[in-house]
C-alpha cells in the first residue's frame, strides 16, 4: 500500500482552527515561537474570538495565513510521526509545499517559519495583478484564450474542471467574461500569485533560499513546479525557487500519484479542498482527512 500525505495551502484557513489542536504535545510552544518571530500573537489571530483591530491581525492576510497554516499542519505531521505513521510520498499545494518539505525532513521547524515569514511578506507586497477561480469549462477554449491574451496564466491547475487564473486585472477579467464556464469567481488576494508578476519577489525569495541548507528528503517530495518525486535537496530547492512564478500543477500531481500506484491519500490540515479534488480525479484511491486532534486519537 502506497500512502501519500498532501498539505493544503491558502484558502483552507478558518477562524478557530487552532483550538482543536491545543491538546497536542508542544502546540502552545509552537504558536509562541511563531508569534515571537512574527511580532504578533498568531494564536489569537486564529481564534474565533479575535478582537484585535490591527489590519495585520486578520487571519486572511497572507502574512498570517501562511505561518498559521504551517503551524497547524506541522503539528499534525509531528503527531503522526510520534504514532509511527509514515507516508510513501508527500506533496503540498502552494505554501503546503513547505509543509511537505518539513514532513520529509528537508528543513526544520525554525527554518520553515523563517522562510514562510519572508515568503508571505514578499507576496503581500507584490501589489499588482489579480486572480480568479474558474470552474466547469472546456479546456481547449481556455487554452486558446490564454494563448491569445497577454498578461495572464494558469496559477493553479487543480483539476480538469477547476483552475485559478492569475495576471493583469483586465486580462483576467477578459478571459472570465469570454470563457464558457459554470462559475468564475474573483479572489480576494493582494497580487497575481504564481505568475510572472511575482518575478521580483521570487528573485528575493531565491536569495533567501540560497542562505539555507536543505537536506535530502527522507520521503520523496512532489513539487508544484515539477510534480515528479525527488529526494535530492538541490533539486527540491531549485523547484521551490521557481514556485512563486510558475503554476501549481496539482492536476498532474494527482495523475502522477495514480501512475506511481498511490492507494491512499491523506489530506493533513484544515478543510477538505484537496480531498474534494482527489475524490473527483483519483478513482479507486482511499481518501481521508486529518485536521484536528481527535482525528489522531486525542
Amino acid at each position: 500500500m502506497s500512502i501519500a500525505w498532501v498539505f493544503p495551502g491558502q484558502g483552507s484557513q478558518k477562524l478557530g482552527m487552532a483550538e482543536p489542536l491545543l491538546s497536542l504535545p508542544g502546540a502552545k510552544d509552537r504558536f509562541n515561537l511563531a508569534s515571537e518571530l512574527l511580532g504578533r500573537d498568531l494564536l489569537t489571530i486564529c481564534s474565533e474570538e479575535n478582537s484585535l483591530e490591527n489590519d495585520l491581525c486578520d487571519l486572511n492576510d497572507t502574512r498570517n495565513t501562511q505561518p498559521a497554516l504551517f503551524i497547524i499542519e506541522s503539528l499534525l505531521v509531528d503527531e503522526l510521526r510520534r504514532q509511527g505513521r509514515k507516508a510513501s510520498l508527500v506533496a503540498g499545494h502552494s505554501l503546503g509545499e513547505i509543509v511537505a518539505l518539513y514532513s520529509a525532513e528537508v528543513i526544520d521547524l525554525e527554518i520553515a517559519l523563517i522562510l514562510l515569514k519572508r515568503r508571505s511578506e514578499l507576496m503581500a507586497s507584490s501589489g499588482e495583478g489579480s486572480m480568479a477561480a474558474v470552474m466547469g469549462f472546456e479546456r481547449n477554449q481556455l487554452d486558446e484564450l490564454i494563448s491569445l491574451t497577454e498578461g495572464v496564466v494558469i496559477a493553479n491547475d487543480n483539476s480538469s474542471s477547476q483552475v485559478v487564473l492569475s495576471g493583469a486585472p483586465d486580462a483576467v477579467k477578459s478571459i472570465c467574461s469570454e470563457l464558457k464556464c459554470k462559475r468564475a469567481i474573483p479572489l480576494a488576494v493582494s497580487g497575481a500569485f504564481h505568475s510572472p508578476f511575482m518575478t521580483e519577489a521570487a528573485n528575493k525569495f531565491a536569495d533567501e533560499l540560497d542562505q539555507v541548507n536543505f537536506k535530502d528528503a527522507t520521503i520523496p517530495v512532489m513539487s508544484n513546479a515539477d510534480p515528479t518525486p525527488s529526494s535530492d535537496h538541490k533539486i527540491l530547492k531549485d523547484r521551490l525557487k521557481k514556485q512563486m512564478i510558475s503554476g501549481v500543477r496539482w492536476r498532474e500531481t494527482m495523475d502522477n500519484m495514480l501512475e506511481i500506484g498511490v492507494s491512499t491519500l491523506v489530506e493533513i490540515g484544515p478543510g477538505n479542498v484537496l480531498s474534494g479534488l482527489a475524490k473527483r480525479s483519483m478513482k479507486g484511491v482511499a481518501i481521508s482527512q486529518i485536521s484536528i486532534a481527535s482525528d489522531l486519537g486525542y
